[in-house]
């Protein structure tokens, strides 16, 4: 997602301690130590049953995230869910085997960790494999509705074989890029990484007495929503027949409303995702659908005829359409370029601070006359997380082998991207992936959309318009995206591994299997929807993927320019790309105090192309969360996300057998549906001649 995928939400983020857990009042390590639990070998932290249960929650949450992927392109943190579902799981069998008298080895937090690890990389794959942006941005649906640069040298339908080998060839090397400065990362610059911090205290509360109780009364809470989001899914699913029917369609506010995308449209994943994200991003969602349907589109629609042609199509880029796409595009990209400038310059600064006051952790040489006073938690986890090295020939052998693997298979699957620009580019992502985890681990704030997006202009721009070259720049962002992401995840899962005692090896084995999983399962997924829903990514749909029309045209703006505007839109796009860039600075300037009354750039724009429906229903989110804390704070903190993963869970997990019912060619009974009353009376007429 372009907001969620670079912010994690806020629940995990207040979980974390500001030092990354060095200063915590109670010693972690020696409540483990006094229960008589070592750290099992990092062998026995990869356990059959945890590839398992990693395996089947890898499905449940990839058709979570494809869904979300493919409606709003809004991907909420789903790592507390992970985390407590797994322990679950576990927790269940190894129960039921030790009644058997077969349990062999018990549940630790490490194991619990690598299941964590794993279906996180694993469902990460449907993110940034591009299956809601650059990668169906390729196809000839997408290419319809942009008018420019739809000749079948740009265009690449999806199919399981390439899709699938693709993701192999270019998941890895994010890996392996970042490897090898896992101790500089973790151990010597001491970064927080606060998502990966928060994760291990989720998972070591887990495994302690207490915790164990919290997390079985929290699974019993996600189980029950998570039943009640199916079912409401399943019970939706009768009144869907035709076009526009349903309880998706109910126009709650009016007819007016609806038809300017503002009706609350009963989806009990998002009004989940509204309570596991920040009130500020809800609240930026809305305001953006409001400035945009509410004011900015019947304005510019008033100017039909005049600003552009009244005969155009409503998917015309050349119309309506093409303000919604450019404008929201210009607010993206400012707020990406802003905040790109901004960690690079703190990434930058940061590193500076660290090599000249040698601000570092005595492990080698204690002796050092700049040794600092550690916790008694930092020693025990340094002294493990050193054990296990990863040799760095692996890495920078595996990174090469990769490297040219890819170089040599990539420009088959897309010959309009050639050898020398693969080449340039993994010369280069190394440095780019470095830059995104220290900035990860400083300010929990991953840019790997925007560096997908300076590859889709750079490499694009190079291969040129008559040689494919908006194919080339939406492949280039894959390429790019798929490094710099891996490498930012697999340092925060170090961190989580480094808080929980897990071994690196098990760790980066986890997220290798996990990425592997998500290779595979993720097209499949993929090509489950594409397959069942013959509407599939058409704008007003059930799953328009509305960023792969962004992605796809930002892909032809850095081939072929502005030609491709319509008459003022360029100036639009200037002010509201300079008003990104601004507001993001006002909110530096004023502090965090005021800088949350002041709603985000990059999540106002979503909502410019897409709808202010799923706005509505994130607000409703928030306003459950926001009563609940009012009247019982305690339980709400402790039950909320467990509730919003329930939601989110259920009515995504009901996308499967709905799209197996509509492979099977079964159609609900019922058409439920909205007409103004003049409208009504014509319908009547006609029935009832």
């Amino acid at each position: 997602m372009e907001v969620e995928r670079s912010k994690k939400d806020d629940d995990l983020n207040n979980a974390a301690t500001v030092d990354g857990g060095s200063t915590e009042e109670v010693s972690v390590e020696r409540i483990f130590e006094a229960s008589a639990e070592a750290p099992p070998p990092w062998e026995k932290q990869l356990t059959f049953r945890a590839m398992i249960v990693s395996f089947i929650l890898s499905i449940l949450f990839t058709f979570v995230v494809m869904k979300l992927n493919l409606t709003t392109g809004i991907i909420p943190s789903l790592n507390i869910s992970a985390g407590l579902l797994g322990f679950f799981f576990v927790k269940t069998w190894t129960k039921l085997l030790h009644k058997a008298g077969f349990l062999k080895q018990p549940f630790t937090r490490q194991e619990n960790t690598v299941i964590q690890t794993c279906v996180v990389a694993s469902s990460g794959i449907a993110f940034s494999g591009g299956f809601g942006s650059y990668l169906f941005g390729m196809s000839d649906i997408v290419a319809k509705q942009s008018a420019e640069a739809n000749t079948p040298l740009n265009i690449k339908n999806p199919h399981l074989g390439w899709m699938i080998g693709f993701l192999f060839v270019v998941s890895f090397l994010g890996l392996f890029s970042v490897v090898p400065l896992r101790k500089i990362m973790i151990v010597d610059f001491k970064l927080t990484y606060p998502s990966g911090t928060a994760t291990a205290h989720l998972i070591n509360s887990f495994h302690t007495p207490q915790g164990a109780k919290l997390a079985k009364k929290q699974v019993r809470a996600l189980g029950k929503f998570f039943s009640f989001s199916f079912l409401w899914g399943f019970f939706q699913w009768f009144f869907t027949s035709g076009d526009d029917c349903g309880f998706a369609n109910f126009p709650t506010f009016g007819l007016k409303a609806y038809k300017n995308k503002f009706y609350f449209d009963f989806s009990a994943t998002y009004v989940g995702v509204g309570m596991i994200c920040p009130y500020l991003i809800n609240v930026s969602l809305l305001v953006g659908s409001i400035l945009s349907w509410g004011v900015m589109w019947p304005l510019i629609d008033a100017q039909k005829g005049n600003w552009y042609s009244s005969d155009l199509g409503s998917s015309s880029l050349h119309g309506l359409q093409g303000y919604k796409v450019f404008i929201a595009i210009a607010m993206i990209l400012g707020d990406g370029l802003y905040n790109f400038i901004k960690v690079l310059g703190r990434t930058i600064v940061g590193l500076y601070k660290q090599f000249k006051n040698r601000d570092v952790l005595p492990v080698n040489d204690r002796s050092s006359p700049t040794a600092i006073t550690i916790s008694y938690d930092d020693k025990r986890r340094t002294e493990l997380f050193l054990k296990d090295r990863i040799p760095s020939w692996i890495a920078v052998s595996g990174y090469v082998v990769m490297a040219i693997v890819s170089i040599i298979t990539v420009p088959h699957i897309f010959p309009q991207l050639k050898w020398y620009h693969i080449l340039t580019m993994y010369i280069i992502a190394p440095v780019l992936a470095f830059c995104n985890a220290y900035g990860c681990g400083l300010t929990d704030w991953s840019l790997a959309s925007t560096y997908g997006k300076l590859a889709i202009f750079t490499i694009g721009a190079w291969a040129g318009a008559a040689n494919g070259g908006v194919l080339a720049g939406l492949a280039a962002c894959g390429v790019m995206m798929n490094i710099v992401s891996t490498a930012s995840d697999l340092m925060q899962d170090f961190k989580t591994g480094y808080m929980t005692l897990a071994s690196p090896r098990s760790m980066f084995l986890s997220q290798a299997i996990g990425t592997a999983m998500g290779c595979v399962i993720s097209p499949c997924v993929f090509w489950l929807f594409y397959k069942a829903f013959p509407d599939f990514g058409q704008t007003g749909t059930a799953y328009p993927a509305p960023y792969a029309l962004v992605y796809r045209n930002m892909s032809i703006l850095g081939v072929e320019g502005f030609s491709a505007l319509p008459k003022h839109c360029l100036m639009l796009c200037y002010i509201f790309f300079a008003a990104a860039v601004f507001v993001n600075g006002v909110r530096d300037l004023v502090g965090p105090k005021w800088a949350r009354f002041i709603p985000l750039p990059m999540a106002m724009a979503i909502p410019f192309y897409i709808g202010g429906y799923f706005t509505i229903d994130m607000c409703v989110g928030s306003l459950i969360l926001f009563i609940w804390r009012k009247l019982n704070r305690p339980k709400a903190d402790a039950y909320s996300s467990a509730v919003a993963s329930g939601l989110i869970c259920g009515e995504g997990i009901w996308t499967l057998p709905s799209s197996i019912l509509a492979l099977a060619g079964v159609k609900p009974p019922i058409c439920m549906k909205f007409l103004s009353s003049s409208t009504n009376v014509k319908v009547d007429s006609f029935l009832n001649p």
